[in-house]
């Protein structure tokens, strides 16, 4: 019986969610609470719509010309994509199956470490983690859930050998700083796994979703990072022996 999962949306050619054109299912449900998030609409578990593999994958094949000319793949990204393991995993292997690259975008929220997180592993060309604070008490001001499980997670995919990128979100008076860049680059600095460090600007992009949601949204005084900063930050990180990008 194919595994149903229950999906936000999907975007059929994305450009920045991993390499080249990508097809991107935006999973349902999610355990933070990113003062930041711009996709609050995916937080409920119980909200989004069910699809099976099947459905997705007729989909997917469709843009397969473009996705593979580009150097491009699927990313399952959400909300949280592991909240859904079995179905990530038996899209993965579908679209391997169809010679299409898998990326997996996530937060690394793992509540634990069974046999089906490997198999979704085992099925993802490219993991896309997101670092958000390695200063724990930041980390739960800015994300609401404590860091242990996001850090574990890195170190267990250094382990495995594991094809990672790694996503830090700037955000003015939470991520911007010195001391902020500096705990990630200690952190992560002997990780050979990991190809490159992606920071993004933070943006107000999702702030109108919070507000249509009836939900309040904390930063909407707090503006995007200045370049200045974005090249303090970068020139930080680099110092760490990992490829910086923004």
């Amino acid at each position: 019986m194919s595994v149903i999962g229950r999906i936000h949306s999907f975007e059929s050619c994305g450009t920045v969610d991993g390499p080249g054109i990508r097809f991107i299912v935006f999973m349902q449900g999610c355990l933070m609470r990113c003062k930041y998030c711009h996709n609050r609409d995916t937080w409920d578990l119980d909200d989004g719509r069910e699809v099976s593999v099947e459905e997705i994958m007729k989909e997917v094949v469709t843009y397969r010309h473009f996705i593979k000319a580009s150097g491009g793949g699927v990313t399952a990204s959400g909300g949280e994509a592991m909240l859904q393991p079995e179905f990530v995993r038996d899209f993965f292997r579908a679209a391997q199956a169809e010679g299409i690259h898998t990326c997996l975008d996530t937060n690394g929220y793992i509540r634990k470490h069974t046999d089906i997180i490997d198999e979704v592993l085992d099925a993802s060309d490219l993991v896309m983690l997101d670092l958000k604070q390695i200063n724990d008490e930041i980390h739960q001001d800015l994300i609401g859930v404590p860091n242990k499980r996001v850090l574990d997670f890195a170190r267990y995919l250094h382990k495995r050998g594991q094809k990672t990128w790694i996503r830090y979100v700037v955000v003015p008076g939470y991520t911007d700083d010195e001391d902020s860049a500096r705990r990630l680059g200690e952190f992560i600095k002997d990780m050979d796994n990991i190809e490159k460090i992606e920071m993004l600007p933070y943006h107000q992009l999702g702030a109108h979703k919070w507000e249509a949601l009836g939900y309040e949204y904390e930063l909407k005084d707090v503006s995007p990072p200045k370049k200045e900063t974005m090249e303090m930050l970068k020139g930080i990180l680099e110092e760490y022996g990992h490829k910086v990008v923004y």
